[in-house]
């Protein structure tokens, strides 16, 4: 997530937007803003067609990380695999850049995925398609051998949970979780069967249903990296196991399953895999709220810092009950 200084900087009057998507053909006037968190997200129009315009600083996310993640997703997409994919700019490039006080710029345009969001509505038959969709990725993933830069790894994560953590020595209840899942991570086995290039964001507002083809097409790839495939499959289903909906989660497995085979022992790490996603939701809130406060913001501002750091205080309960 964004440091939240950063997401105002990079919203004010929308001037970086204006300008990045000077580089790609438009409809005049089009341009309207999406969502920002990790990244800053627009839509905009093309002879009526949806696009969307991403750009975020070269300190949240650099070049190779992003290029990566593009060769990646055209990997995807040259064995039909359906996901949205990059529009070259009116330069020919993939990903535009623009310098401005606070930092460079990374911009890239992405298609629109077609179909629907489903959320709450997902039923047990749609949830099978779901788990077999990313069972389908993670079956080309284990085939994926890039030449150039790779994306980051589980050490990279745990680096970036360490450095945070550093920064703030109350943080108990954290550090111990970090020490106990940096030694059983270093611990767990990996193989081509088990390990690599995960989405990590497998979630219902990052796919979206097809009824006619019943099948999921896949946005979002930025937080992807190589990582324990069933880590994947825990924070698909995060929401469903925070919610207790077991008949979902099995229709999920057994839609997974009905591609690639699970051992059992892969069901025993799961819970591991869910404190890790918590950890380093949390490292990545704590960043956000660094130096966030603020005497003269926005309206949404406080409310949203209010909710993060209402998270981080609920985080430290589960990291207290865990330890």
């Amino acid at each position: 997530m964004l440091n939240l200084r950063t997401m105002l900087k990079g919203l004010s009057d929308d001037v970086i937007a204006k300008n990045l998507i000077q580089n790609w053909d438009h409809d005049k006037g089009s341009l309207q803003f999406w969502r920002a968190s990790s990244n800053f997200v627009y839509a905009f129009t093309q002879k009526q067609e949806r696009f969307f315009l991403r750009f975020t600083l070269e300190k949240e996310k650099p070049f190779d990380e992003i290029m990566a993640e593009l060769d990646f997703i055209q990997y995807l997409k040259s064995h039909d695999f359906p996901s949205v994919h990059p529009i070259p700019s009116l330069n020919g490039r993939l990903i535009e850049t623009k310098e401005y006080p606070e930092g460079r710029y990374f911009a890239v345009v992405f298609s629109s995925a077609s179909g629907i969001l489903l959320d709450d509505d997902i039923n047990e038959e749609q949830c099978e398609e779901w788990g077999r969709s990313l069972a389908k990725l993670h079956s080309l993933s284990r085939l994926y051998n890039p030449i150039g830069v790779k994306r980051k790894s589980w050490r990279d994560m745990l680096n970036m949970i360490e450095d945070v953590i550093q920064t703030y020595p109350d943080e108990h209840e954290a550090k111990v979780e970090l020490e106990n899942l940096t030694l059983w991570l270093e611990n767990l086995p990996t193989s081509p069967e088990t390990f690599g290039l995960i989405h990590y964001d497998f979630q219902l507002d990052n796919i979206f249903y097809k009824k006619s083809r019943h099948s999921f097409e896949v946005i979002d790839f930025d937080d992807s990296m190589y990582h324990w495939f069933a880590m994947d499959i825990v924070m698909a289903l995060a929401d469903l196991y925070e919610n207790d909906n077991f008949p979902l989660i099995n229709s999920f497995i057994k839609g997974y399953t009905s591609v690639i085979h699970l051992e059992d022992e892969v069901f025993s790490h799961f819970l591991n895999f869910q404190r890790l996603g918590k950890l380093y939701r949390f490292a990545r809130i704590k960043r956000s709220l660094k130096n966030s406060e603020m005497a003269d913001a926005p309206s949404w501002y406080e409310p949203l810092r209010a909710k993060l750091i209402s998270i981080l205080d609920n985080a430290r309960s589960e990291f207290h009950k865990e330890g």
